[in-house]
C-alpha cells in the first residue's frame, strides 16, 4: 500500500509539471502530445513492483461492467471522430466565419452572437473540437478588425467548457462519470439541463461585466476568409450526428448499449464517406485528416489512469478519501473538490478518480456526488489552464497566433468566472435533487 500511496501523487506531480512546463513537443514538424507519457510511467512502474497484476488489469478492462474503460473510449472517441469529420467537411469553420463576418453587428453583439453559436454547438458536439476550430478564426478576425482578441477567446472557451454539462456527449468527463455510473442518456439530460442553464446565464453575465468596457468600441471591416466545405459530406455527417442522438435518447428503451450506438455511426459515416469520396475519385485523404485529428492520446492516458485508480481500489485508498469528502452535503463537497481537483491533476484523471470515489455511496448521495463532480470537472476548465487539456492546447495556440494570455491572466478572468458559474450550477443541481 505504501508503494501505491507514494507511486500515485508522485505521478499526478508529474503529470502537473510536464503539462505546465512541455505537454507536447515538435517532431518533423508535428506537434506530439507527450502528457499521456507520464500516467503511463506510473502505471508501468506499479506493474513492475508487482503492486497490481497483469490479470488483475486485464480483468478491469475486460469487466462486463459500465465502468469498463474501454467501452467509454470507444463512445467517447465515436463521438469525437463524427464531430471532427463535420470539421474536415468545413461545417464548423463556415459557421464561424458567418458570424464572425455580421460587419453590422456592435462588438457587443458579435460577442453575443459568438458565446450563443458556441455554447449551441457544444451541446451537439465536442467542446474540444469547437474550442480548437474556433480560436485560429477569432485570431484572424481580431487581426483584421483591430481589436482586442481576449474578450472573444474568454467567451469561446468560457461558453465551450460551460454548456458543455447538458448533454452526456459533452466532454470526455461527462462520459466517463455518467457512464461508469449506468446513468442513461435521458436521464443524465434531466438532472444537468437546469444547472447548466444556471451556469450558461452566470458565466455569459460574468463575461458582459468583465469586458464590457472593451466591447463597446466598433471595428474595421474585417475580411475573415470563408473554409471550402462539401455540403454533401457536411449533411452525411449532420444526419449521422442527430441520428445517433435520437438514438442515445432512446438507448434505455431500446436496451442498446451508448457505446455500441455511438460506434455504429461512426462507422456507417465513415464507410458511406468514403464511398462518395472514391466514387468522386478524391480518394481518402479527408477520411485519415478526420482520424488523425482524434485525441488519440486519450487513450493511454486514461487507460494509465484506470490502472493507477485499480491500485488505489486494491488497498482501499479511495475508500479513505471517500471518507474524507463524507456523505453529508455531496453537491457542496464533491462540486468543489472535484473543481479544485481538476486543477491539481487536470479534468480526465480527476473523473477517473472520482468515479471510482462516488461508486462507494448511494441512494441521493451518489447522484449527488456523480453529478457536482460532473460539474466540477467541466467548470474547472476555465479556472486555470491546468484544468483541462483542451485549456493547455488553447493557450498554446494562442501563443502561436501572437496573442499574450499568460497564465496569470487566465486565472484571473477564469476566476471571476468559474466560481459564479461553480456556485450557480450546484445551486441548481441542488434544486434538482
Amino acid at each position: 500500500m505504501d508503494i501505491v500511496a507514494t507511486v500515485s501523487p508522485m505521478t499526478c506531480a508529474a503529470l502537473v509539471a510536464v503539462v505546465l512546463v512541455k505537454p507536447s513537443v515538435r517532431v518533423k514538424g508535428h506537434t506530439v502530445n507527450i502528457f499521456w507519457v507520464v500516467p503511463l510511467v506510473g502505471a508501468a512502474i506499479l506493474l513492475l513492483l508487482e503492486t497490481i497484476s497483469p490479470g488483475e488489469v486485464l480483468l478491469g478492462l475486460t469487466a462486463e461492467s459500465s465502468i469498463n474503460p474501454l467501452k467509454i473510449l470507444v463512445l467517447f472517441l465515436s463521438m469525437t471522430l463524427i464531430s471532427v469529420f463535420l470539421d474536415c467537411a468545413g461545417f464548423f469553420r463556415h459557421l464561424a466565419t458567418t458570424v464572425l463576418q455580421r460587419q453590422s453587428a456592435s462588438q457587443f453583439q458579435l460577442f453575443t452572437l459568438l458565446y450563443a453559436l458556441v455554447s449551441v454547438l457544444t451541446v451537439f458536439t465536442s467542446n474540444d473540437i469547437i474550442v480548437l476550430t474556433f480560436t485560429p478564426f477569432i485570431c484572424y478576425f481580431a487581426r483584421d478588425a483591430k481589436v482586442d482578441p481576449i474578450p472573444y477567446l474568454v467567451c469561446e472557451f468560457v461558453a465551450a467548457n460551460t454548456w458543455s454539462m447538458a448533454l452526456i456527449i459533452g466532454n470526455p468527463t461527462n462520459i466517463y462519470l455518467a457512464t461508469a455510473a449506468n446513468v442513461s442518456f435521458l436521464g443524465y439530460t434531466a438532472v444537468m439541463l437546469l444547472p447548466t442553464l444556471f451556469a450558461g446565464l452566470a458565466s455569459f453575465g460574468m463575461l458582459c461585466l468583465l469586458f464590457r468596457k472593451k466591447l463597446r468600441g466598433g471595428f474595421a471591416h474585417a475580411t475573415v476568409e470563408d473554409a471550402p466545405q462539401d455540403p454533401v459530406l457536411v449533411r452525411l455527417g449532420i444526419v449521422h450526428l442527430v441520428l445517433c442522438i435520437v438514438l442515445l435518447v432512446c438507448s434505455s428503451y431500446l436496451d442498446l448499449p451508448m457505446w455500441l450506438i455511438c460506434f455504429a455511426f461512426f462507422c456507417s459515416l465513415f464507410l458511406l464517406a468514403g464511398i462518395y469520396l472514391m466514387r468522386r475519385g478524391r480518394g481518402l485523404s479527408m477520411l485519415q485528416e478526420a482520424l488523425h485529428g482524434a485525441p488519440w492520446e486519450t487513450v493511454p492516458f486514461i487507460l494509465s489512469m484506470f490502472v493507477l485508480v485499480l491500485a488505489l481500489n486494491k488497498y482501499g485508498l479511495t475508500d479513505r478519501i471517500g471518507a474524507f469528502l463524507g456523505s453529508a452535503h455531496p453537491v457542496v463537497s464533491y462540486g468543489i473538490s472535484s473543481f479544485l481537483g481538476a486543477n491539481l491533476i487536470n479534468n480526465i484523471p480527476m473523473s477517473v478518480l472520482f468515479s471510482s470515489i462516488v461508486s462507494g455511496l448511494s441512494g441521493e448521495a451518489h447522484s449527488a456526488a456523480l453529478y457536482a463532480s460532473i460539474i466540477g470537472s467541466n467548470l474547472g476548465a476555465f479556472f486555470t489552464p491546468l484544468g483541462a487539456l483542451a485549456g493547455i492546447m488553447w493557450a498554446g495556440m494562442l501563443k502561436s497566433h501572437g496573442v499574450k494570455f499568460g497564465f496569470s491572466r487566465f486565472i484571473a478572468y477564469g476566476a471571476a468566472v468559474a466560481i459564479p458559474a461553480l456556485a450557480a450550477a450546484l445551486a441548481g443541481l441542488a434544486l434538482m435533487l
